[in-house]
């Protein structure tokens, strides 16, 4: 059997299996949920010695330490890994969920009510979590999944798969609502964006030109979930001391991520006073600097190490312990660097100003706009939304970080007492 044919099965079997899973109790999911968080946890010791061969593979293919971190299991991961399971099943079920309702003249009454997209194929890169997210998110909705993960964490994502299908079965529902492609040739990837019929939405949960690939070649809706050069804005009446561990944080945490901090911005008037200080808080912890002319003279004359920027620099996303670094002449400047090179993804300014915050706010194109905060928080748990299946940063149907709720639609159900138009 081909790839394309091995791929079309799956994807029948999950589209079959839809409408009993979008017709499930809450209950019976949410004991399907908490079935497979157990099985996860009590599988540590199995998922760390098979996440170690990716872990071995990655780094004797050169691959950065941030990005060999980002595929790391540890067994505090693989705990955080089963409580977010549990998490989303102890989140309100929002199937069936009546959004509005109204009474017409003519007598006929309407509801907007919450119900399953369906089938979600998602095409993701190297976080073996993300396969354990983004099945307990779609279960939870009344979806089916199709996975398909990159070959970079190929053997730690199919364990977690088999834990999770085993689950599935066990308690009673299709093991076909969880498909995942083993596959990781472009041409698995292909074949999944071919099954018009069968998906009914894709997710690319990873980089830009995964997210470019997908849109290129998918033949059914997509939910742009990618990369994101995230900035943060230092305004002049900013708190110095308090700006440095927030930017510290937003860089420094875990700098693989998509909202990690990749660009910062600093008003002119404060930048003499303020850069040294903040930069040198990160390249002491091992952070590289590449800077704007003006905010290079600042730095070589206070002897904190970086080197001059390139254009590519000022929209980039490093993903890694490296910090673009701008001065700026206000805020409407900030604003309209910020649009013309940011992801559409996180940005945020620190201010004290309350008129300025207000502009920048209103200003900014982006999913999540933070004051006075770290972009680190772009996060489906930090959100209040338990797991996440990713951060859309496009505009139509969901932005921001995808949990339950932007996993439905809504049908209209009109209610009669045997009525006939006039």
């Amino acid at each position: 059997m081909s790839v394309t044919q091995q791929v079309e099965s799956i994807c029948r079997a999950a589209h079959d299996a839809q409408y009993a899973l979008a017709g499930a109790s809450a209950e019976d999911k949410n004991k399907m949920l908490r079935a497979i968080a157990k099985a996860i946890s009590g599988a540590s010791g199995q998922l760390l010695e098979i996440n170690k061969k990716d872990v071995e593979e990655a780094k004797a293919s050169g691959m950065s330490f941030a990005m060999v971190d980002r595929l790391t299991l540890t067994p505090e991961r693989i705990s955080v890994m089963a409580e977010g399971v549990a998490q989303v099943a102890d989140l309100p079920d929002p199937v069936g969920e009546v959004t509005e309702e109204w009474t017409v003249p003519s007598g006929l009454h309407i509801k907007k009510v919450r119900v399953p997209l369906g089938v979600i194929g998602v095409i993701y890169e190297s976080r073996p979590n993300v396969t354990a997210d983004v099945a307990a998110l779609c279960l939870k909705s009344g979806n089916c999944v199709v996975l398909r993960g990159g070959k970079d964490a190929i053997n730690s994502n199919r364990a977690i798969y088999n834990i999770i299908v085993k689950a599935v079965k066990e308690s009673g529902f299709n093991p076909a609502c969880v498909g995942f492609i083993d596959d990781t040739s472009r041409e698995g990837s292909t074949a999944l964006l071919k099954q018009g019929g069968y998906v009914d939405v894709v997710i690319p949960r990873g980089g830009d030109g995964l997210k470019r690939f997908v849109l290129e070649n998918a033949v059914m809706p997509v939910i742009a979930s990618a990369g994101g050069v995230c900035h943060l804005f230092v305004e002049k009446s900013a708190n110095p001391d308090k700006c440095i561990p927030v930017i510290e944080n937003a860089k420094m945490q875990r700098p693989s991520t998509c909202n990690a901090l990749e660009q910062l911005l600093v008003q002119r008037d404060i930048a003499e006073k303020f850069l040294p200080a903040a930069i040198k808080n990160l390249t002491d912890k091992g952070c590289r600097i590449t800077a704007c002319k003006e905010s290079k003279t600042i730095l070589d004359g206070a002897g904190v190490p970086c080197i001059a920027a390139t254009e590519e620099d000022f929209k980039k996303e490093h993903g890694d312990y490296e910090l673009t670094v701008r001065v700026v002449k206000d805020t409407d400047e900030a604003i309209a660097i910020i649009n013309a090179n940011n992801t559409a993804h996180s940005d945020g300014i620190l201010s004290e100003d309350k008129k300025e915050i207000a502009k920048f706010v209103k200003g900014v194109d982006a999913a999540c706009v933070y004051v006075n905060a770290s972009t680190r928080f772009t996060d489906g748990f930090q959100f209040g939304f338990g797991a996440e299946i990713g951060i859309s940063t496009q505009k139509l149907h969901a932005r921001g970080p995808l949990g339950l709720k932007q996993l439905t639609s809504e049908k209209y159900i009109a209610d009669g007492d045997y009525l006939s138009r006039k």
